[in-house]
């Protein structure tokens, strides 16, 4: 990350690559760095000689999966990229580097059909109060006119999308554009930057039309210009390029740009854009209420690297950061060891940064992402860190070679560490370590990435399902007798209980109504151990058993052979003649689910509910987000774990849900014999 420039000192800005999977941001990032010479030649994600996605796992997949961090400087000034993972189960990646990014690119095609998940990035940015831009990247695949794309996107951005430019067509191919805040056009040459030419015959019509459309747009925040407009007074350039700096600057306009990444078409005049538009390190401060921070850095990424160690990727607000600098996080003190600039997967080391860089800063061991630092002795206020989406996928995970396991624990914390979306979970019915994430190649990825870094191979399986067991009815004085003789003082415990059901979601209770001191207080306690030992494994499948009330009524002692450990195991004899008299059945777990998908997508998703055994509560409006839907119902576990794959498939990638534990139901039939006999096969 290169060293402090820009006008008046105002370093270095920071520049977020975001937008759908599949955009073509990391292509984005790769004509930049080609055009700025940041890089000597414009790499590919075929050849997968790319600055991004250098990591094995992103080039297997041909997508990002984490994001890659790169310097350019461009006309004198410095500038830091960050590309971010589009699709959905990696976003959590971008969300924390955006809190300290000046201003953010959104890379889109120009197809309807990405709406949803442009306006899934458009709606983090509006939240957030980041400056965008809109790069329409592909004009080469266009095959619609823009002034007929830009109604189509519009509903992704609750702010207006300005369009900045227009194409020129050549025999139904773009050969190059209008720009409209500069009056004039130009013409595209492949990765190299694009010529200034006579505007066309054909051409200036359009261009007049569409610089007056944009100007009607800027003068909706500015009462001079729509005055000008109303007078027909041409506004002077400079008026023209000054309401577009404050009015990108405070978020109330999309400036729109078009280009091919992959050509290298466009990336000059994206530039140029950026240079003269995007705010500096002095108004994210400020956005972040850090405006009058001495020292001030906010940490996006945890890096664990081979050979390196720990290294956190910080953007400096305030002050100065580097080698042997005292940081001081939310929680601890530490010294940074060294500071590295970043060109991808590459470190360099460099001298201290100062505002408005991004730096790496090595080993601060217990300082994670999302902090805001200082080196001011007193700390610093802490910026909020976005919250990671709940987890939708999970799946159980153990280690091939058991001597693996200490490993798999610590290799999973730096996973985590690297991943905040990431969760592990030791289920405490079924016994099973699962790994909780965003998608079903968000844990595939992570499991990669667990050998490749880590060493430990894990093996995944779909997790068990918690079912638990119950009775319907109850019975009375169910005698556990427990005697045994072998020389010397012998085992004798003797009870009488009563079992009966509770309501659903009661739990256990326990109680004794001895009277005469048939059992002895001091061994009461070890009756209700035994009965508990009982049920945790129900006479069906061996399952926990819930809402059930046992009272011990009667019973007998022997003054030398009875024990505590004589009366646990009679009160577990009592249970086990007991239970099977009472009707047991099946309980499995269901959830209340809240499914959010774009409207078109609603009558698909009505439909997957029944099928997965669910019943449909209803669905609404989704609050703050026009064009989409909450459908809320109530789903069988045992029917979710592949729900969000389905959801996925539905919705064009951008469906997700959120789900708690609501009731626990009665299972009975084929299904109820299929699990039982599937559990007593497993345990065999």
């Amino acid at each position: 990350m290169g060293q402090s420039a820009g006008p008046a000192g105002r370093g270095s800005r920071c520049i977020a690559l975001v937008g759908p999977y599949l955009s073509g941001k990391t292509t984005l990032l790769e004509a930049i760095l080609a055009r700025t010479g940041a890089v000597t030649r414009q790499g590919t994600i075929t050849d997968k000689n790319t600055i991004g996605d250098a990591s094995p796992e992103a080039r297997d997949h041909g997508m990002s999966v984490e994001l890659n961090v790169a310097d350019a400087t461009f006309l004198g000034e410095n500038f830091t990229f960050i590309d971010c993972p589009g699709s959905i189960e990696f976003q959590h990646e971008g969300s924390l580097a955006l809190t300290a990014c000046d201003a953010a690119i959104v890379v889109c095609e120009p197809d309807p059909k990405r709406v949803p998940a442009l306006q899934l990035i458009m709606k983090q940015l509006e939240d957030r109060g980041i400056p965008r831009f809109l790069f329409l990247n592909k004009i080469d695949s266009f095959d619609t006119q823009v002034r007929d794309i830009l109604p189509t996107l519009q509903p992704a951005s609750s702010k207006s999308l300005v369009l900045r430019q227009i194409p020129i067509w050549e025999k139904g191919v773009a050969s190059g554009f209008a720009d409209l805040a500069l009056e004039r056009a130009f013409v595209y040459r492949k990765q190299a930057n694009a010529e200034v030419i006579e505007m066309p015959d054909g051409v200036r019509d359009r261009e007049t039309e569409a610089r007056f459309k944009m100007l009607e747009q800027l003068a909706d925040y500015d009462d001079e210009l729509m005055e000008q407009l109303l007078a027909d007074i041409q506004p002077p350039r400079e008026k023209v390029f000054t309401d577009l700096v404050k009015e990108v600057q405070d978020g109330l306009i999309v400036p729109v740009l078009l280009g091919s990444a992959e050509n290298g078409n466009g990336i000059l005049r994206l530039l140029k854009a950026l240079r003269h538009e995007a705010p500096f390190v002095d108004r994210t401060a400020k956005r972040l209420k850090l405006e009058n921070a001495k020292s001030a850095a906010h940490i996006i990424k945890t890096i664990y690297t081979p050979h390196g160690g720990k290294i956190s990727v910080a953007r400096v607000l305030a002050g100065e950061f580097g080698e042997g600098s005292v940081v001081q996080g939310a929680h601890a003190e530490e010294r940074a060891a060294s500071a590295f600039s970043l060109l991808g997967a590459e470190a360099k080391k460099r001298p201290m940064a100062k505002v408005g860089d991004t730096v790496a800063l090595g080993r601060l061991e217990k300082i994670i992402s999302g902090e805001t630092v200082s080196t001011d002795k007193g700390g610093i206020t802490q910026v909020p860190a976005p919250v990671p989406s709940q987890p939708v996928y999970g799946v159980a995970i153990t280690v091939k070679d058991r001597k693996d396991e200490v490993k798999l624990t610590s290799a999973l914390a730096r996973l985590m560490e690297e991943d905040p979306s990431l969760s592990v979970e030791h289920a405490k019915d079924t016994h099973q370590m699962v790994l909780w994430g965003q998608g079903e190649m968000h844990l595939r990825v992570s499991l990669e990435k667990l050998k490749r870094k880590y060493g430990v191979d894990a093996e995944s399986r779909r997790r068990q399902v918690p079912y638990k067991e119950t009775i319907r009815k109850g019975v009375e004085h169910v005698r556990g007798r427990h005697k045994k003789q072998s020389g010397g003082h012998g085992q004798f415990g003797d009870v009488v209980i009563d079992i009966k059901p509770l309501p659903r979601g009661s739990g256990f209770q326990f109680a004794e109504k001895i009277t005469g001191g048939v059992v002895p207080k001091q061994f009461i306690p070890s009756v209700e151990i035994g009965v508990q030992d009982f049920l945790q494994k129900g006479p069906l499948g061996g399952f926990p058993v819930v809402d059930v009330a046992v009272t011990l009524t009667d019973g007998s002692y022997h003054a030398v052979d009875s024990s505590d450990m004589a009366f646990r195991q009679a009160g577990r004899i009592g249970m086990q003649e007991g239970m099977p008299k009472c009707n047991p059945v099946l309980l499995e777990p269901v959830m209340e689910v809240e499914i959010a998908v774009p409207s078109e997508a609603t009558a698909r998703v009505n439909g997957m509910i029944p099928q997965r055994r669910g019943q449909i509560l209803g669905f609404d409006a989704r609050d703050g987000w026009a064009g989409w839907d909450v459908v809320r119902a109530q789903i069988p576990e045992s029917e979710m774990a592949d729900l969000i794959v389905e959801l996925r498939s539905a919705t064009a990638g951008v469906g997700t849900y959120t789900s708690k534990f609501h009731h626990l139901a009665e299972l009975t039939g084929k299904l109820a014999d299929n699990i039982l006999a599937a559990h007593k096969e497993a345990a065999e």
